[in-house]
């Protein structure tokens, strides 16, 4: 007996571009027309019981779907050592206020109708992306372009020939773009927002329409393979299921290419979507929302489904009438607000030049072209660059959605919410910068929370260095910015604990028992700037164990300055830093012992990196001060009278033994002297004098007979060599701040000149009695510094 014919009578297909007001308002008269049911929504049913929640969120905002474990029952060993899953074990469902398929949601949950995800499950998925990651990894291709393709492509292989199969993998990717052809447009967004986008109410149904002519492409490209046939499969699965059940008035809303697999769901046979599906892998996953911004839902983001300029979709879909002159008296507001002087007649002529642009391009309405034509032209008088800065912001639109309490979180988040709540830190999608005094315990706090965060790899703060420089240790600067990202990176950061501070200090634990001595003492900074009490004592054995058997001289150089930062400032935040001092004066001698051998033969490159790790440790015996920063001292000294030493280095060390006093001026001049002396090439020379001068020129403003000499030795130097050492001097002096070089620049002219002084320049003497009260306050508060160290 034939089996009866599935009854499609009631069923009503809306095939829809994901995010667009046009489709969003289609959609949303459809089902006021239909009155559904049941409605069906192209997503994952793992969140079917989350839809609960339609009527508490604020768009945009996502489905996010995770995995629990990985196919293979756990989490790689290398997922494992770093604490994070791979990008391939998650998968966002953006929606805006302006997606159709949110505007279904709405009206579902407003109607009380019942309503389901029909697209294939996450669990599935996510299970093939990450089989196919962890394949990839196990066996990368040999170079690109290897047999197999695109490793993260779903399409099979085409049997067709290459002409043909070019033709219908044009088709699939660009469906839109095909049918604008046909319409005569030579842009596939531009003809979409004609036909669809820029509908207003109360206009004929545009589906029928759309899924006859998707359903005219795809008999073009040919049938559907890969992972979209298994997509549809599921999907025309569901939906039997669903008229089985007895339901008269079922709508469909689904992207517009799959509209006709799913209208004509009776015309595929049972049999052959089963056989699909079958072997699937799969996943434990879990789905919850999480908040989205509209710079996640622009093209410009890397997200396949996104739209050009969401702002202007957004406006589209929310203004109540005349949506081109409120856009352009929005704009008129932002130039005001810049200081630009924008009156209501460049409004009004702005709204005319872009409706006269829209009528000569046989345009229904003025689209985002012409009222940016229109902005640039009139509002901002021809200037493109302030055009730019208003068309950037309006066209992107800039807001970020919520969640309420009730969604579903783990308990880190939960955590980070109330921390939040609590210090008064609202997650915002822009560039926020913050200042914080670290004696207000508020404000301390809020630095705690954000360095404790950073630890778990969710970069909401980054520290950054004020205008004027940095303003002391009891002050910190950030600038912080929440992106939707680190709702995953929170999942993520579960595993190591409940709150920010237990899995901070987990985290920090398990890291610096495979970190190098450098990344250990880095780490040692962090606990004491993250207050994390619990895991330093762990990290301070180990540090001390690293430090004891760690030769190389290199590290113990990188590992020491956050160390002395540590040892020196860590009362700031009231921690105990005798230990870390310990440890920083020891692993100090073991530097001093070992630079001479570490700089022995080094070329000029190795040498100029060594300048650096000599500066830093230089720095940092000053912080130590003590028994410590006299032997660093008595090290530079031993140092300075080395023959072998490379220019380079020599510079840099004898002018840190002048600016501590510990080199006579007659002395200096003589080492100078012998550096730029004729047996010494030109390059060496050149070297020696670009170590002396880094950080600051102002010596050879002060001491004539210093710049006599090179003076001298430049102008003693052959034509050729004079060329070949010029670009190392035009290095050096050009790092100097423009009053440096101009007070350098009169110097060399007064030595030029027989050494007479402008009186701009002469030197007055010292009027000790008047200098005493300035020195006296100075050296207080140097002792002030030196006791608190």
């Amino acid at each position: 007996m034939a089996r009866a014919r599935l009854d499609t009578s009631g069923l009503h297909v809306l095939g829809v571009r994901h995010h667009g007001p046009g489709s969003a308002r289609a959609v949303r008269a459809a089902l006021e027309e239909i009155k559904p049911d049941m409605v069906l929504i192209e997503g994952p049913p793992e969140a079917d019981a989350l839809t609960r929640l339609v009527g508490e969120l604020e768009p945009p905002v996502a489905l996010l779907a995770y995995v629990n474990e990985s196919p293979r029952g756990g989490r790689s060993a290398a997922e494992a050592a770093d604490g994070r899953r791979s990008r391939d074990g998650w998968a966002f469902w953006p929606f805006a206020s302006f997606s159709p398929e949110w505007a279904a949601l709405r009206h579902a949950v407003s109607h009380d109708v019942p309503v389901r995800f029909c697209d294939l499950p996450a669990a599935h998925t996510l299970a093939e992306r990450v089989a196919r990651a962890e394949t990839a990894a196990a066996d990368p291709p040999e170079a690109d372009g290897a047999p197999g393709g695109d490793p993260g492509s779903d399409a099979e292989p085409a049997s067709a020939d290459p002409p043909t199969a070019e033709r219908d993998e044009r088709v699939r990717a660009d469906p839109l773009g095909v049918l604008a052809e046909a319409a005569g447009y030579d842009d596939a967004e531009r003809w979409w927002d004609d036909v669809v986008e820029q509908r207003g109410d109360g206009e004929p149904s545009p589906f029928p329409a759309i899924a006859d002519a998707m359903a005219a492409v795809r008999a073009e490209a040919g049938p559907e393979t890969g992972r979209d046939a298994r997509r549809e499969a599921y999907m025309r699965q569901t939906l039997r299921a669903v008229l089985k059940q007895g339901h008269d008035r079922v709508a469909v809303v689904c992207g517009a290419w799959h509209a006709p697999a799913l209208r004509d769901v009776a015309d595929y046979p049972v049999k052959d979507d089963t056989a699909l599906l079958r072997g699937l892998p799969k996943v434990k996953v879990t789905a919850t929302w999480v908040p989205w911004t509209h710079g996640r839902l622009a093209t410009a983001s890397g997200y396949g489904a996104g739209v050009t300029a969401p702002g202007w979709y957004h406006h589209l879909f929310t203004a109540p009438d005349r949506p081109v002159q409120r856009w352009l008296t929005d704009a008129a507001r932002m130039l005001r607000e810049e200081g630009q002087h924008v009156s209501s007649s460049h409004v009004i002529e702005g709204v005319r030049l872009a409706e006269s642009l829209a009528v000569l391009r046989g345009r229904p309405l003025a689209g985002l072209d012409e009222v940016s034509e229109a902005l640039t032209a009139v509002l901002c008088e021809g200037e493109p660059t302030r055009a730019a800065l208003v068309h950037g912001r309006m066209s992107v639109g800039e807001r970020m959605g919520s969640v309420p309490p009730s969604t579903p979180m783990v308990p880190l988040q939960r955590d980070v919410m109330a921390a939040q709540k609590r210090l008064r830190l609202t997650p915002e999608p822009f560039d926020r910068d913050l200042d914080l005094d670290l004696r207000k315990d508020s404000q301390r706090e809020r630095g705690v929370l954000l360095h404790r965060l950073r630890l778990l790899g969710v970069e909401w703060g980054v520290p950054r260095i004020p205008e004027g420089g940095q303003k002391g240790t009891f002050r910190e600067s950030w600038r912080i910015r929440w992106e939707p990202d680190m709702d995953v990176a929170l999942i993520e950061a579960s595993q190591w604990g409940t709150t920010v501070a237990s899995a901070a200090t987990a985290r920090v634990v398990h890291q610096a028992r495979e970190a190098p001595l450098p990344a250990l003492t880095a780490l040692t900074e962090q606990c004491l700037f993250a207050e994390l009490g619990d895991a330093l004592p762990a990290v301070l054995s180990l540090l001390m164990d690293r430090a004891a058997t760690d030769s190389d001289v290199t590290h113990l150089m990188e590992a020491l300055p956050p160390l002395a930062r540590s040892a020196r400032y860590g009362d700031v935040r009231g921690t105990d830093s005798g230990r870390l001092r310990t440890v920083a004066e020891q692993i100090l001698r073991r530097v001093c012992v070992g630079l001479a051998p570490a700089v022995h033969g080094l070329d000029d490159d190795a040498a100029r990196e060594f300048v650096t790790r000599i500066d830093a440790t230089h720095s940092a015996a000053g912080l130590l001060g003590g028994e410590g920063e006299l032997a660093w001292r008595d090290t530079l000294v031993s140092l300075s009278t080395r023959d072998t030493l490379p220019g380079r280095i020599a510079g840099r060390v004898n002018r840190m033994l002048s600016d501590a006093s510990l080199l006579a001026p007659e002395e200096l001049r003589r080492r100078l002297g012998l550096a730029m002396s004729p047996g010494t090439e030109p390059a060496e020379a050149a070297a020696w004098v670009e170590g002396f001068l880094q950080g600051s020129g102002l010596i050879l403003v002060h001491d004539d007979r210093l710049l006599r000499l090179i003076d001298s030795w430049l102008l003693g130097l052959p034509e050729d060599r004079f060329t070949s050492v010029l670009p190392l001097l035009r290095r050096t002096f050009g790092a100097f701040d423009a009053p440096e070089r101009r007070e350098i620049g009169e110097a060399a002219a007064r030595i030029g000149s027989g050494g007479v002084r402008s009186r701009s320049t002469e030197r007055r003497p010292v009027d000790d009695e008047r200098a005493a009260p300035a020195l006296a306050a100075v050296a207080a508060i140097l002792t002030n510094g030196r006791s608190r160290g």
